[in-house]
């Protein structure tokens, strides 16, 4: 008797550690970007802090956001991919999250540009300035959607 219920602890053990080793994997998140610059290493801080574990390339993303698919137009300074998902630009970690719950048809998130006032562009050099911008859906054809509007 104590020794079955010692294998189904054991059991249960490997199943809840295979459990964790899967959580963690899918929050690992990985971004490139230039080696300098100084917003895109802000906005890994705040995707740090929202739980993502970060492996960073200091490659630039020129080169690999073309090899993902997303259009040229809709990029910015940094290009990450988690769980088979684009994510361009200053998209805040709570979108990710959305997006990786909903599991919609598409090729990422977007915020196009260098919008003030997003994750990573919100730092005491601007001012407490916070501009208008769309997280956008870009789905498998290069068209987009918006996801989320933050002012």
């Amino acid at each position: 008797m104590q020794r079955r219920l010692l294998l189904g602890s054991m059991a249960g053990i490997a199943f809840a550690s295979t459990g964790l080793v899967l959580a963690q994997q899918s929050k690992l998140i990985e971004v490139w970007k230039d080696p300098s610059c100084g917003c895109c290493k802000d906005w890994i801080a705040h995707i740090e802090k929202s739980g993502f574990r970060v492996t960073v390339h200091e490659s630039g993303n020129n080169v690999v956001r073309a090899q993902l698919g997303l259009p040229k137009k809709l990029g910015s300074c940094h290009t990450a991919l988690i769980q088979g998902y684009v994510i361009e630009g200053h998209v805040p970690a709570s979108d990710i999250q959305r997006l990786l719950k909903d599991k919609p048809q598409a090729l990422g998130l977007a915020v196009p540009g260098m919008r003030v006032g997003s994750p990573g562009m919100d730092g005491p050099a601007y001012g407490g300035r916070h501009d208008r911008y769309e997280v956008l859906l870009v789905l498998k054809d290069g068209s987009s959607n918006v996801f989320n509007t933050y002012s």
